[in-house]
């Protein structure tokens, strides 16, 4: 198999947005702190006003990312609508998927970039921060990368539990982590990753699917395709800023089991309703 087909040549991390410039720019100061600069923003805006343009522009002015915002008009919840439109413009051939309010570690595009194989996606890790955590962090935090000291979370309001063991400085415990976890190495949306090949190849995110389950839904599909996971949650992570969760309806969600259920039944891998709307040899 050919070099480059092994190894990632051009790697685009999609953050997903709607109308959160304060958390985005947080985010985006993570971005500019990666040990591995060798990568694309692709901000995936599900119809934000110009304000989310202008912080973006900013950042496009300072020089350090390299920043394509793939934007739609505000329809309400169109969150697999504007990422299918994000893997189809892009020239990466491979994608890291996370969200607006989630500031990665320094090494989180160097671990992803080391881990990636054919034939996998990686499904990482992520630690809920309570608000007022998430409101007191500052660029400065962010630069010196003190908000990924368990320590300094703990002292500044957020509980002191397991999920912290994410942040261990310790590889070889963050690794054994990694291999006992019960949790399934399942697609989650902040802080998983693929190639952009294996994406199209099952037509991209199914937008028939609303809030709740719409990440998984995807990993189901890309095990029907074939791929396996690789559970790297403990080995790089990202902190997710709180939010209020507008779109969460009881029958969305009864919806969007059902969906999964039948793509579990059924073994589908392809979504109908994704990236193409008809197959290309149908």
């Amino acid at each position: 198999m050919p070099a480059t087909d092994i190894t990632p040549q051009s790697i685009g991390v999609v953050i997903t947005t709607y109308n959160s410039p304060a958390w985005l720019e947080k985010v985006l100061i993570g971005y500019e702190n990666q040990a591995d600069p060798d990568f694309r923003v692709i901000v995936a805006d599900d119809g934000s006003t110009g304000d989310t343009r202008a912080l973006i522009d900013r950042f496009r002015d300072r020089g350090t990312l390299t920043i394509d915002h793939v934007w739609h008009e505000d329809q309400g919840f169109r969150k697999c609508q504007i990422l299918n439109k994000a893997i189809r413009e892009t020239d990466c051939d491979y994608l890291i998927f996370t969200d607006g309010d989630c500031i990665p570690e320094p090494g989180f595009i160097a671990t992803h970039r080391r881990l990636a194989q054919p034939g996998y996606f990686l499904s990482g890790g992520y630690i809920k921060l309570t608000m007022p955590v998430s409101e007191k962090i500052s660029e400065e935090d962010i630069r010196s990368a003190v908000i990924f000291n368990p320590q300094w979370l703990v002292a500044n309001g957020q509980p002191r539990n397991h999920k912290l063991w994410k942040l261990s400085p310790s590889q070889g415990f963050r690794k054994l982590l990694n291999a006992v976890t019960p949790a399934a190495a399942s697609w989650n949306g902040m802080n998983s990753s693929t190639w952009t090949r294996d994406l199209m190849a099952v037509n991209g995110f199914n937008e028939d699917m609303q809030y709740g389950g719409l990440d998984r839904e995807l990993g189901e599909r890309l095990w029907n395709y074939g791929h396996k996971s690789k559970q790297i949650r403990y080995s790089t992570v990202c902190l997710h800023l709180d939010h209020a969760r507008g779109y969460s309806r009881p029958e969305i969600w009864e919806k969007n089991r059902a969906i999964r259920k039948a793509v579990k039944e059924n073994r589908t891998f392809w979504a109908e309703n994704g990236i193409e709307k008809s197959r290309p040899d149908a």
